[in-house]
């Protein structure tokens, strides 16, 4: 199996997981979030594909609103006044998630390492730039449901960095 088509199952694996993950959750917030994340998988993995084909045409990484929208989701449930105790039971799923991205930023970067090819480099690092904010992303779910009300009375929001 080669790079490309390793990188395309690692994502699809991670989208199914995450789409998974965002039915199981029972708050509505959380579940987009998760969403939006299997979303952005879909965009690494057509990148991937692209790459695998030698398209011609070098893609470039979409921009991400993210962590912008994750932003005004938590901020939303903040508002509501949302509270979160059976998220707590999702915890290793959030660990599972984080250790994922972690992962896969391990891959791309080694694999970025070993290519000759500017363009691929590139693309890897980006894309490891990419699942870095996932696993920071989730790190905050993790912080989220172990601490819900000091983690969503932060006015600042300091925890979530845009992109």
């Amino acid at each position: 199996m080669n790079v490309f088509d390793f990188a395309m199952q690692m994502e699809k694996d991670g989208e199914a997981f995450y789409r998974d993950l965002a039915m199981k959750t029972r708050n509505k917030g959380l579940s987009t979030v998760l969403t939006m994340i299997a979303d952005e998988e879909v965009k690494h993995y057509n990148i991937f594909k692209s790459m695998k084909e030698g398209s011609d045409a070098q893609q470039s990484l979409p921009p991400s609103d993210l962590m912008k929208n994750t932003k005004n989701i938590f901020k939303e449930m903040s508002e509501r006044g949302e509270e979160f105790p059976e998220e707590a039971e999702h915890r290793k799923y959030y660990e599972k998630a984080k250790a994922i991205e972690d992962e896969a930023v391990a891959f791309y970067t080694e694999k970025a390492e070993e290519t000759d090819s500017d363009y691929e480099r590139d693309m890897l690092l980006a894309i490891a730039d990419e699942e870095r904010r996932h696993s920071r992303l989730f790190q905050e779910f993790i912080d989220f449901v172990a601490r819900p009300n000091q983690w969503l009375e932060d006015a600042e929001w300091n925890h979530l960095e845009d992109y």
